[in-house]
């Protein structure tokens, strides 16, 4: 099983930005020292708690910071962005990172969001926006420019422009990525059933899974199999990633410690499961249905959702989830800021890299 991060970035309101910034780069830092293989930057713009706008300004500047480890925006939300301006961003940033990046694309579900920009979210806006989109930076970096009139962007030929006088004829479309023809593209996927999922199967991208429960993350890559069923594709589980929070400590009782009273828990008993419930998507978390949502609280989570506990504990957690899901070939830890606990966390990292990951055998063929 490889190891990677999902790094929203999380920071308590207090915290200025520029100290996010620079701790954000830190962990960066030590996740390429530990041997991480990736990160995942998110991009919100309404979240306190999550104050990152543009994930690759953190990472042309995390680049020249670390060594191996590959980044990627997780996820540049497309229905925020002019697909021409973005494709270039994109193709800029590959040649920067040498092929160290991969692009994450999300079609946005947090409502301050969706409200700021005046998205029809109920209606499809933001779904049929990020399709269009897509189609549009792909197109552009496969042709070129090309004439299309689409429901919410429109692209132009240069050479047939009207009344373009011939000695520009230098100008054009130039600018492909790095990667050949684009960089590896990852799409995450939260409810069961995911129809963003189908779209990472049908179109043979990276899918993502953020598995909030256990009890349903399995349901993805079904999600990914229906997808990739409608366009004769073999999805290979060990290109699938699993977006889940873990803390390791000596023991059980100091891992639940720790993660209950430390910034994992204070983020999740202050912003996201009050948001989470408050949107109605509190059945996202629960083993049982039935369950009400006054059940749900760090504790429950602790308990239930997250991976807590010594090394033998989370490999036996791990084993679990790999069994319980068919197989998955990418962990992806949730980061906090730890700057409070940053000792323990380090020793959370290490413990997950030297004796739990080795442990853990993910999918070793497509399925």
């Amino acid at each position: 099983m490889k190891l990677g991060a999902f790094m929203m970035p999380s920071h308590p309101p207090e915290i200025g930005i520029r100290a996010g910034i620079e701790y954000d780069l830190a962990q960066l830092r030590l996740l390429d020292a530990l041997g991480f293989r990736e990160a995942w930057i998110g991009e919100h713009f309404t979240a306190p708690w999550e104050p990152c706008p543009a994930p690759d300004l953190l990472i042309a500047q995390a680049l020249r910071e670390t060594e191996r480890i590959v980044l990627a925006p997780g996820a540049h939300l497309l229905p925020y962005h002019h697909p021409i301006e973005l494709a270039h961003r994109v193709a800029y940033l590959d040649h920067m990172a040498r092929g160290r990046y991969m692009l994450g694309i999300g079609i946005s579900a947090l409502p301050g969001d969706l409200m700021l920009y005046d998205m029809d979210a109920e209606g499809g806006e933001n779904r049929r926006r990020t399709l269009e989109s897509l189609d549009i930076m792909l197109r552009l970096w496969r042709e070129g420019a090309f004439d299309f009139d689409g429901e919410f962007w429109n692209v132009r030929r240069l050479d047939t422009a009207a009344g373009r006088p011939s000695w520009l004829d230098f100008l054009g479309v130039h600018l492909k990525p790095y990667q050949s023809p684009h960089p590896p593209i990852g799409i995450a996927g939260l409810s069961a059933g995911s129809k963003t999922l189908e779209l990472a199967g049908e179109r043979g991208f990276l899918p993502l899974s953020i598995s909030l429960n256990p009890a349903h993350t399995g349901s993805h890559w079904d999600s990914v199999l229906r997808g990739a069923e409608r366009t004769g594709r073999t999805p290979d589980r060990r290109e699938w990633r699993l977006v889940r929070e873990a803390y390791i400590a000596e023991t059980d009782a100091k891992a639940r410690e720790y993660a209950r009273n430390g910034a994992m828990g204070r983020c999740w008993g202050e912003y996201l499961l009050p948001f989470y419930v408050g949107a109605g998507m509190g059945a996202h978390f629960k083993s049982d249905p039935s369950q009400p949502d006054s059940m749900l609280d760090v504790d429950y989570l602790v308990d239930r959702n997250w991976l807590v506990g010594s090394p033998a504990t989370v490999t036996e957690k791990l084993q679990q989830l790999q069994h319980d899901t068919g197989g998955f070939g990418t962990l992806l830890v949730v980061l906090y800021d730890f700057s409070g606990e940053q000792e323990r966390w380090e020793d959370s990292l290490r413990m997950l890299v030297d004796e739990v990951a080795p442990k853990v055998l993910g999918p070793e063929r497509s399925a």
